[in-house]
This record gives structure tokens, sequence and C-alpha cells, in this order.
């Protein structure tokens, strides 16, 4: 056993540190079922503990990693046999939720589909929402800037955080939980680690915004025969839904074709159209929101800019609606990208690539969904072949993107595996500035060391 190991069995007690079986026993993450390689794995309840185990970790020039839920796509949080995992799992709290001005304090570990679902009890909506709520966790969430489906209204992660606590490589914690919306006092320390991916420090509580919960909800799913349409109709919502479009979520064919296929999802619509759009829009009146909703997707139908429409009339009907774009197990494994650019650049960008992947390999497909009002695409090509071709696919997915002002990475971040694609992204001198902010930071390089920058 390590020394570092034993000085932090001294510390948290031996209950707090996994070894061995306990460790490989776990997978490395939700996407690849092997067992974990770390180290050993340390699970803090507090974050004295947190700062006491950083500390010993920098003294010692002990790397560490940190796992939230693991279900990042592009291995933030994959540990080697040389590296500690730090797992606030322990640290699951909702602590405090202040009804005047709208914040609650969630401690990192507190899985996000929890903290939603205890505060819609009482009565709040926290708009952060994934498909893989039911095992992020808000510190990696914060970590990782996440998105998902309600940016439109809401914005990402960072918007809705106030303030936050987190430890420093050498255990210093820095606590800066502001509860205002106004707050001018100089640097805002906290966004040096919103979207960091844990390699400048470890949020361990955070102040989020919360809001009044939405009384009803008026879910569609509409065919489109054009990219087109699917732009114009996205202007028309927003522009008639008075700012309370939420969603807008958009499917290629062979994706809603194969999600839908026998023995998978039910299809609500024919299987043949073009485009699918799934828009979500949240009022307080049901019956004018409704009745608001009806007559604007039924002008749209009448002048042939929608094909074909379904409307939930139920919370069943709408989860039956949500399970087709947020469940894809059907067309897994693949190589998973995460991408944003102009939306003007979308349909022409989709194209190009769906081209180039044939040329390479016949067999070769793209499933293309994603945000699409907020500018994110989602790309799974398939046949899967582990990495045998992942360098190949890389080349022509971001290939592609050449000269559209483009992101590789719309909200899963850089990890590991995008390292080499970030200068497609970001200006020399700004990747200069994260290296400097690097250094000084973690002069020893134990933070998730390999993610987002080269070592």
């Amino acid at each position: 056993m390590s020394k570092v190991i034993e000085l932090i069995q001294a510390e948290l007690g031996n209950s707090a540190v996994l070894l061995g079986d306990d460790v490989t026993a776990r997978a490395t993450s939700y996407w690849d079922s092997s067992p974990n390689q770390a180290l050993a794995i340390i699970r803090p309840e507090t974050t004295e503990q947190v700062s006491a185990v950083l500390k010993i970790c920098h003294q010692h020039k002990q790397s560490v990693v940190f796992a939230g839920g693991l279900t990042g796509l592009v291995e933030g949080a994959v540990a080697t046999n040389n590296d500690i995992m730090m797992s606030l799992e322990k640290m699951n709290q909702i602590e405090t939720v202040d009804e005047l001005d709208n914040t609650v304090v969630v401690q990192a570990g507190a899985i996000l589909q929890q903290v939603q679902e205890d505060l819609a009890e009482k009565g709040y909506l926290f708009p952060v929402d994934l498909g893989a709520r039911g095992s992020c966790t808000i510190g990696g969430n914060i970590a990782t800037n996440a998105g998902g489906v309600n940016v439109l209204r809401y914005g990402m992660m960072r918007n809705q955080v106030l303030g936050l606590e987190a430890v420093l490589a050498d255990g210093t914690i820095i606590s800066s939980m502001n509860q205002m919306l106004k707050n001018n006092t100089g640097y805002d320390l906290k966004q040096l680690f919103i979207g960091s991916e844990g390699t400048l420090g470890v949020v361990t509580r955070a102040v989020l915004r919360l809001y009044p919960m939405p009384t009803n909800q008026q879910t569609v799913l509409f065919a489109v025969s054009s990219f087109e349409a699917v732009t114009k109709m996205m202007q028309v919502l927003r522009s008639e839904l008075a700012g309370t479009l939420s969603a807008y979520e958009v499917m290629w064919n062979n994706y809603y074709r194969d999600v839908t296929a026998e023995g998978f999802h039910r299809a609500p619509l024919d299987r043949d159209y073009p485009y699918y759009v799934l828009a979500e829009a949240e009022g307080v009146d049901e019956a004018s929101d409704a009745e608001r909703f009806e007559c604007m997707l039924s002008a749209a139908l009448e002048e042939g800019t929608i094909l074909d429409a379904v409307i939930a009339k139920s919370e069943a009907d709408r989860q039956a609606l949500w399970v087709v774009r947020e469940e894809f197990d059907p067309v897994l494994p693949a190589y998973h990208y995460d991408i944003s650019m102009p939306k003007r650049y979308m349909d022409g960008y989709v194209n190009k690539l769906k081209q180039q992947l044939s040329a390479w390999r016949d067999e070769t497909v793209a499933y293309v969904f994603g945000h699409v009002a907020d500018g994110n695409l989602h790309v799974f090509v398939t046949p899967f072949h582990n990495d045998i071709y992942h360098d190949e696919v890389d080349e022509i997915v971001y290939g592609c993107m050449e000269g559209l002002s483009g992101a590789v990475s719309a909200e899963h971040g850089i990890g590991k595996q995008k390292i080499s694609w970030l200068a497609s992204s970001r200006t020399e001198n700004e990747i200069n500035l994260m290296r400097q902010l690097k250094t000084m930071m973690d002069p020893e390089n134990i933070l998730n060391p390999g993610a987002v920058l080269e070592a």
C-alpha cells in the first residue's frame, strides 16, 4: 500500500478509502463497463476532508481524478492505476432552500434528478435537465458546464450558479457562496471552476438559482420536409410563444426511423418524414396556453410548413414523445460527437458529413439529432469498432466543420478525448492563457492530469 493511501486512511478512516476489489467492482464509466483501474477511490464527507486529501496528494505529487456520475462522453473522469479517484457521492445533500431569494445550497455529489424532484415538491424548478439526470451529479454538471434540453430558455449550468465552494490542488478552500444575482466585487472566481473539468480545483458545494415551477407544459412532435422549415418553425415558436419555448429538439430521419424500429420505441408519427421536431413550451394558464399553442400549430399545418403533428394530451403522452429523443440505445454502440455551430451551417454540414463518411466506408451511418435551437448537434457514427477507426472518424466529423465557426464540444467538455482538437476551436493565445492558469493553480499537475490540456 502506498504511503499516500496510508496517510489518507489515517486522516479520513479506512471506510472512506476503497481498495482492490471494491475499486474494480465499479465500472470505468457509464459507457465503458470494464473495471475501474484507479489506485483507490476516496469518498470524503465534508469540504474539510476534501481539503485534507488534496493537501496530502499535493505534498506527495499524487494525481487525482474526480468522479461524478461518470456519464461524460470525453473520458474526462477515467483513472489509471497511478491515479487516486475522488468521489463526492457521500456529499449529496440539499442543505438549504431560500424561498425569498429563490436559491438553494446543494452539495456537489447530489444527483441531478433527486435535486429536481426534491425541489419540485416545494414548488420550484431547477431547469438544467439532460438524459443522464438519474446518474449525473451537480458537481459534475458544474465541472462540465452541462447543457441539456432547456438551454434555449434558461441557459447552461453556468447561468444557474450564483456561488460555489471549491478546493484547490494544495488543499486551499475557496468559499465563494454568493447568493445574489448582482455582485460585482472584483473577479468572479466561480467562473474559473465552471467548465474546467476538475483541472483547476474540485467543487464541493454550490448556490444555485431556482425558478417557479410551471403549471403546465405544451409538448408537440411534428414533421417537416426541409431544414429550412425546421428553422422557420423555430422562429415562429420563439416569437408566438413570447419566450416560453423551453425546448426545440430536432431529429434527422434515420435517427427517428431506427429508434422507432420494431421492438424499440413506438413511433408517434409515420417514419418517412425528413425531419422531426420535438418542441415544448412552459406556461401558467393551461387553457389559454393550450389554445395559443394549438392555433399556432394549426396555422403551420394549413400553410404546409408542418406535414404532420401529434400533441401530448397527458404526462404519459409527453413521456412517450420524449423517450424517442432521449433513449437512443437502438443506435448504439457508436462513436459519439457533441458539436456546435451557427444554425445557418447545420444542414450543409450534415449533408457533407454523410457524403464523406459514405465515401470513406460504404456501411458507415451518421445519426444526427440535437438541441439545434442553441446551436448544438449530436452525431453518432456507426458501425462502432472501438478505437480502430476512431481517429479516422474524428478527422471526418471535425474536418467537415472547418470554416464554420463551430466548436468541437458544445456541452460535454474536452476531457482526454478531444485535446488534439482543442486548437480548432480556440486560439493559440486562449490556450496559452489556459495553460498559465493551470500552472498557477495546479503547479504539480495533480488535478485530472491529461484532461483539457496536454500534460
